[in-house]
């Protein structure tokens, strides 16, 4: 049986990855229609009989006025349940995402995920977007690989369900995106639970220094990102499920590797430094320290994957101990994994491969993304496809572009 953890992180990827344009799927009878709204802080569906303004639909946490149309379902009466996810469902089944079952169903979350999805559903909106952060970067990571982080869900499953190296990537690249969203929301002013970085305990800044500045006084200010509050709520809802000290590999594998993802976002944090003066003199340096772009995590994640150590339990079904022969330990920032991955050439659904039948490939290329290396050694066909796409565009006051369609053939090299 899938482990709940990776039920949890499969459900996400199947809720918000843009590729299969799946979105939210609503159970309902046929014929009938969706409409959520407010009502005492808890959301409910009033069916196609009432409706309910735009600005109060479920996904944007609108605040609603005193009167309103909705009656919520008795399950919802006193949880605000807009923004729970439904975890507890299986992996590789479409998902059904009925609000008021949700509520009903928020006993299977661990104790401080239900304390999230109760308490702050605002902050489990911004764990979605972290999600769907680390889907896209995932998938740009590795589209030019044999598995390329596909989203179909009876495939991905599979891949969850095992140690490999890909697993670990994906875990360790949505915590990363929930701990960067989260955090990012703070610095806009989205959450009402943080805000700026405190920096008045924070040790004097050292920026690069820049032409002229040296002996320029300086003081912290501006917005400062505060990533131990990203940090801290990505673990409190990434890692509920496994428990440390429980004689479980799995379960120490997956914490290391969302602990990994987390870090390659706190430990890398700039300082970012503004001059101010007269006739643009930089007689004072405010400062402050912001989170790297996601794609610079992403990459580093992904050199952490090509370096991945392979692990085994230790006797005491509490530690991890590197495979192979005087091999260092791996660090608190490394990717591990305890088995080995599938080739991904053919496809096989036992172990989650779609195969590379049809891929595009480079055919001059001698890395990953070459013909040679994604297609196997089956070799490519090449072929001519007729594109459309938009040409002289042209600015109209005000304020529309308008542009014709061009057809452009291309030639694409596809896996046999």
């Amino acid at each position: 049986m899938l482990p709940s953890s990776r039920t949890q992180l499969g459900l996400f990827f199947i809720l918000l990855c843009p590729a299969n344009i799946i979105g939210l799927w609503w159970a309902r009878e046929p014929g009938t229609s969706l409409q959520l709204c407010w009502q005492g802080g808890a959301a409910s569906d009033v069916g196609s009989a009432k409706t309910c303004p735009p600005s109060l639909a479920l996904a944007k946490l609108a605040m609603p006025p005193a009167s309103l149309p909705c009656t919520p379902a008795p399950a919802c009466s006193s949880i605000p349940c807009s923004q729970c996810l439904d975890l507890g469902r299986a992996v590789g089944s479409p998902l059904v995402m009925d609000p008021n079952s949700i509520c009903r169903k928020t006993k299977r979350l661990a104790g401080k995920q239900a304390e999230l999805c109760q308490l702050e559903p605002e902050i489990v909106q911004e764990v979605a977007k972290g999600t769907k952060l680390g889907v896209r970067e995932c998938q740009y990571q590795f589209r030019f690989r044999r598995w390329n982080c596909t989203s179909h869900s009876k495939y991905f499953g599979k891949i969850l369900q095992q140690d490999i190296r890909e697993t670990a990537f994906v875990y360790a690249i949505t915590a990363a995106g929930v701990s960067h969203a989260i955090t990012q929301a703070c610095s806009m002013g989205e959450l009402l639970q943080c805000g700026c970085e405190l920096t008045r305990s924070r040790a004097p800044p050292s920026p690069t220094a820049g032409p002229g500045t040296e002996g320029t006084a300086w003081e912290w200010g501006g917005c400062g990102d505060d990533v131990q509050f990203g940090y801290e709520k990505s673990q409190q809802f990434m890692d509920a499920k496994n428990k440390k000290g429980k004689n479980d590999i799995r379960a120490l594998i997956d914490l290391h590797n969302n602990e990994a993802g987390r870090l390659a976002v706190r430990s890398y944090m700039r300082t970012e430094c503004k001059c101010h003066g007269l006739s643009g003199s930089c007689t004072l340096r405010t400062c402050w320290r912001k989170m790297p772009h996601f794609r610079e995590v992403g990459d580093r994640l992904l050199e952490r994957f090509n370096g991945a150590f392979k692990v085994m339990g230790g006797n005491d079904g509490k530690t991890l101990i590197p495979v192979g022969d005087n091999i260092k330990p791996p660090d608190k920032q490394d990717l591990i994994y305890s088995a080995d991955s599938p080739d991904f050439c053919s496809a096989n659904r036992k172990t989650g491969s779609l195969g590379t039948r049809g891929r595009v490939c480079n055919s001059t290329a001698m890395d990953t993304s070459g013909c040679d290396l994604l297609c196997c050694g089956r070799g490519h066909r090449d072929e001519t496809v007729v594109l459309e796409e938009n040409c002289l565009c042209r600015f109209h006051w005000c304020c529309v572009v308008q542009c014709r369609k061009c057809s452009v053939r291309q030639e694409l090299s596809l896996c046999i």
